[in-house]
């Protein structure tokens, strides 16, 4: 069960405004863990368990990623404003707005590759970084997508492939035929946990960025991010490093193997009995594992200096 908030608001970002949550104490002793969600377009509900480890002492830092849950809605912005960079912006600038001198990055899926290439960059306030069921280029997890969807029982991939051909994705036959792949490596608990559907509501009620960026499902990509890899930017990653998939994960071994390859220092887990979400599956093994890596950090500097993180806006 998450705790209560010990602060919650928005933060201005341009002319927009970035909605977070904090839970425990900015000033504590240990750097913020600061939770990256998925999507792009999806909402912090489905993480929210991690605010857990502001009991361990740890302040947890949660926020909704512009376009969607608190943060401003964009629904009739140009598909080239959606774009990495405006992703990092908005990081950066939550960073500054905290005040937040000293974190550990925790993204999820989508969430994993913008920590990614935020880390490669280098910010001197950076101390490691968990990167969670992210693939590590959506080209070479395209191809992997394609392989489990041909291991889906008779028909559906035909039934999903009729349907993205036509032009049809919003069908309850489109619909219900995504449901079997997202049964099987995106979370295989029955039911779904409450936040986990309460981020994919959200998506729901405003797709405009994860269909603009991603498409109609995980599996088919045909956003702007289709072409978009982080593995030329694996070897900068100077912080230790946390790689974490499921099993069963619609992100295969060989979609994350360039983190393993190319990050300096880096260590893998994998979730035995889970698919995209082992936070939510195997909640107390992940939060053993998280915690064991965090603890395994160098402590906080004694006169920590803001971080410095690239920030246009």
């Amino acid at each position: 069960m998450s705790l209560s908030p010990s602060r919650k608001g928005t933060v201005p970002f341009g002319p927009y405004r970035t909605w977070y949550r904090v839970t425990g104490n900015l000033d504590a002793p240990t750097p913020a863990l600061v939770v990256v969600h998925g999507g792009p377009g999806s909402t912090h509900d489905y993480l929210l368990g991690l605010a857990g480890f502001a009991e361990r002492g740890r302040p947890v830092v949660h926020y909704d990623q512009l376009g969607n849950g608190g943060s401003t809605h964009l629904p009739h912005a140009d598909a080239d404003f959606w774009t990495v960079r405006l992703f990092l912006d908005e990081l950066a600038n939550l960073l500054t707005a905290l005040e937040i001198r000293e974190y550990v990055l925790l993204g999820q899926s989508w969430g994993g590759l913008l920590a990614a290439e935020h880390a490669a960059r280098r910010p001197s306030g950076l101390r490691g970084l968990i990167v969670a069921n992210a693939p590590a280029s959506y080209p070479l997890w395209l191809r992997e997508l394609a392989v489990l969807r041909g291991r889906l029982p008779d028909g559906v991939d035909e039934t999903l492939v009729r349907h993205e051909d036509a032009g049809t994705t919003d069908s309850a036959e489109y619909l219900a035929a995504m449901r079997v792949f997202y049964d099987r490596h995106v979370c295989r608990l029955r039911p779904w946990p409450q936040n986990l559907t309460a981020s994919f509501m959200e998506i729901h009620n405003d797709p405009t960025v994860y269909r603009t960026m991603n498409g109609p499902s995980e599996f088919h990509v045909i956003g702007s991010l289709r072409d978009w890899s982080v593995v030329d930017r694996l070897p900068s990653i100077v912080v230790p490093t946390l790689l974490i998939t499921g099993r069963h994960d619609e992100v295969t071994p060989a979609s994350a193997q360039p983190y393993q390859d190319l990050v300096p220092d880096v260590r893998w887990e994998v979730f035995e009995e889970s698919s995209h979400m082992p936070h939510l599956e195997e909640p107390q093994r992940f939060t053993d594992v998280v915690a064991a890596f965090l603890t395994g950090l160098p402590p906080r500097s004694t006169a920590p200096r803001p971080a410095t993180v690239e920030h246009t806006r």
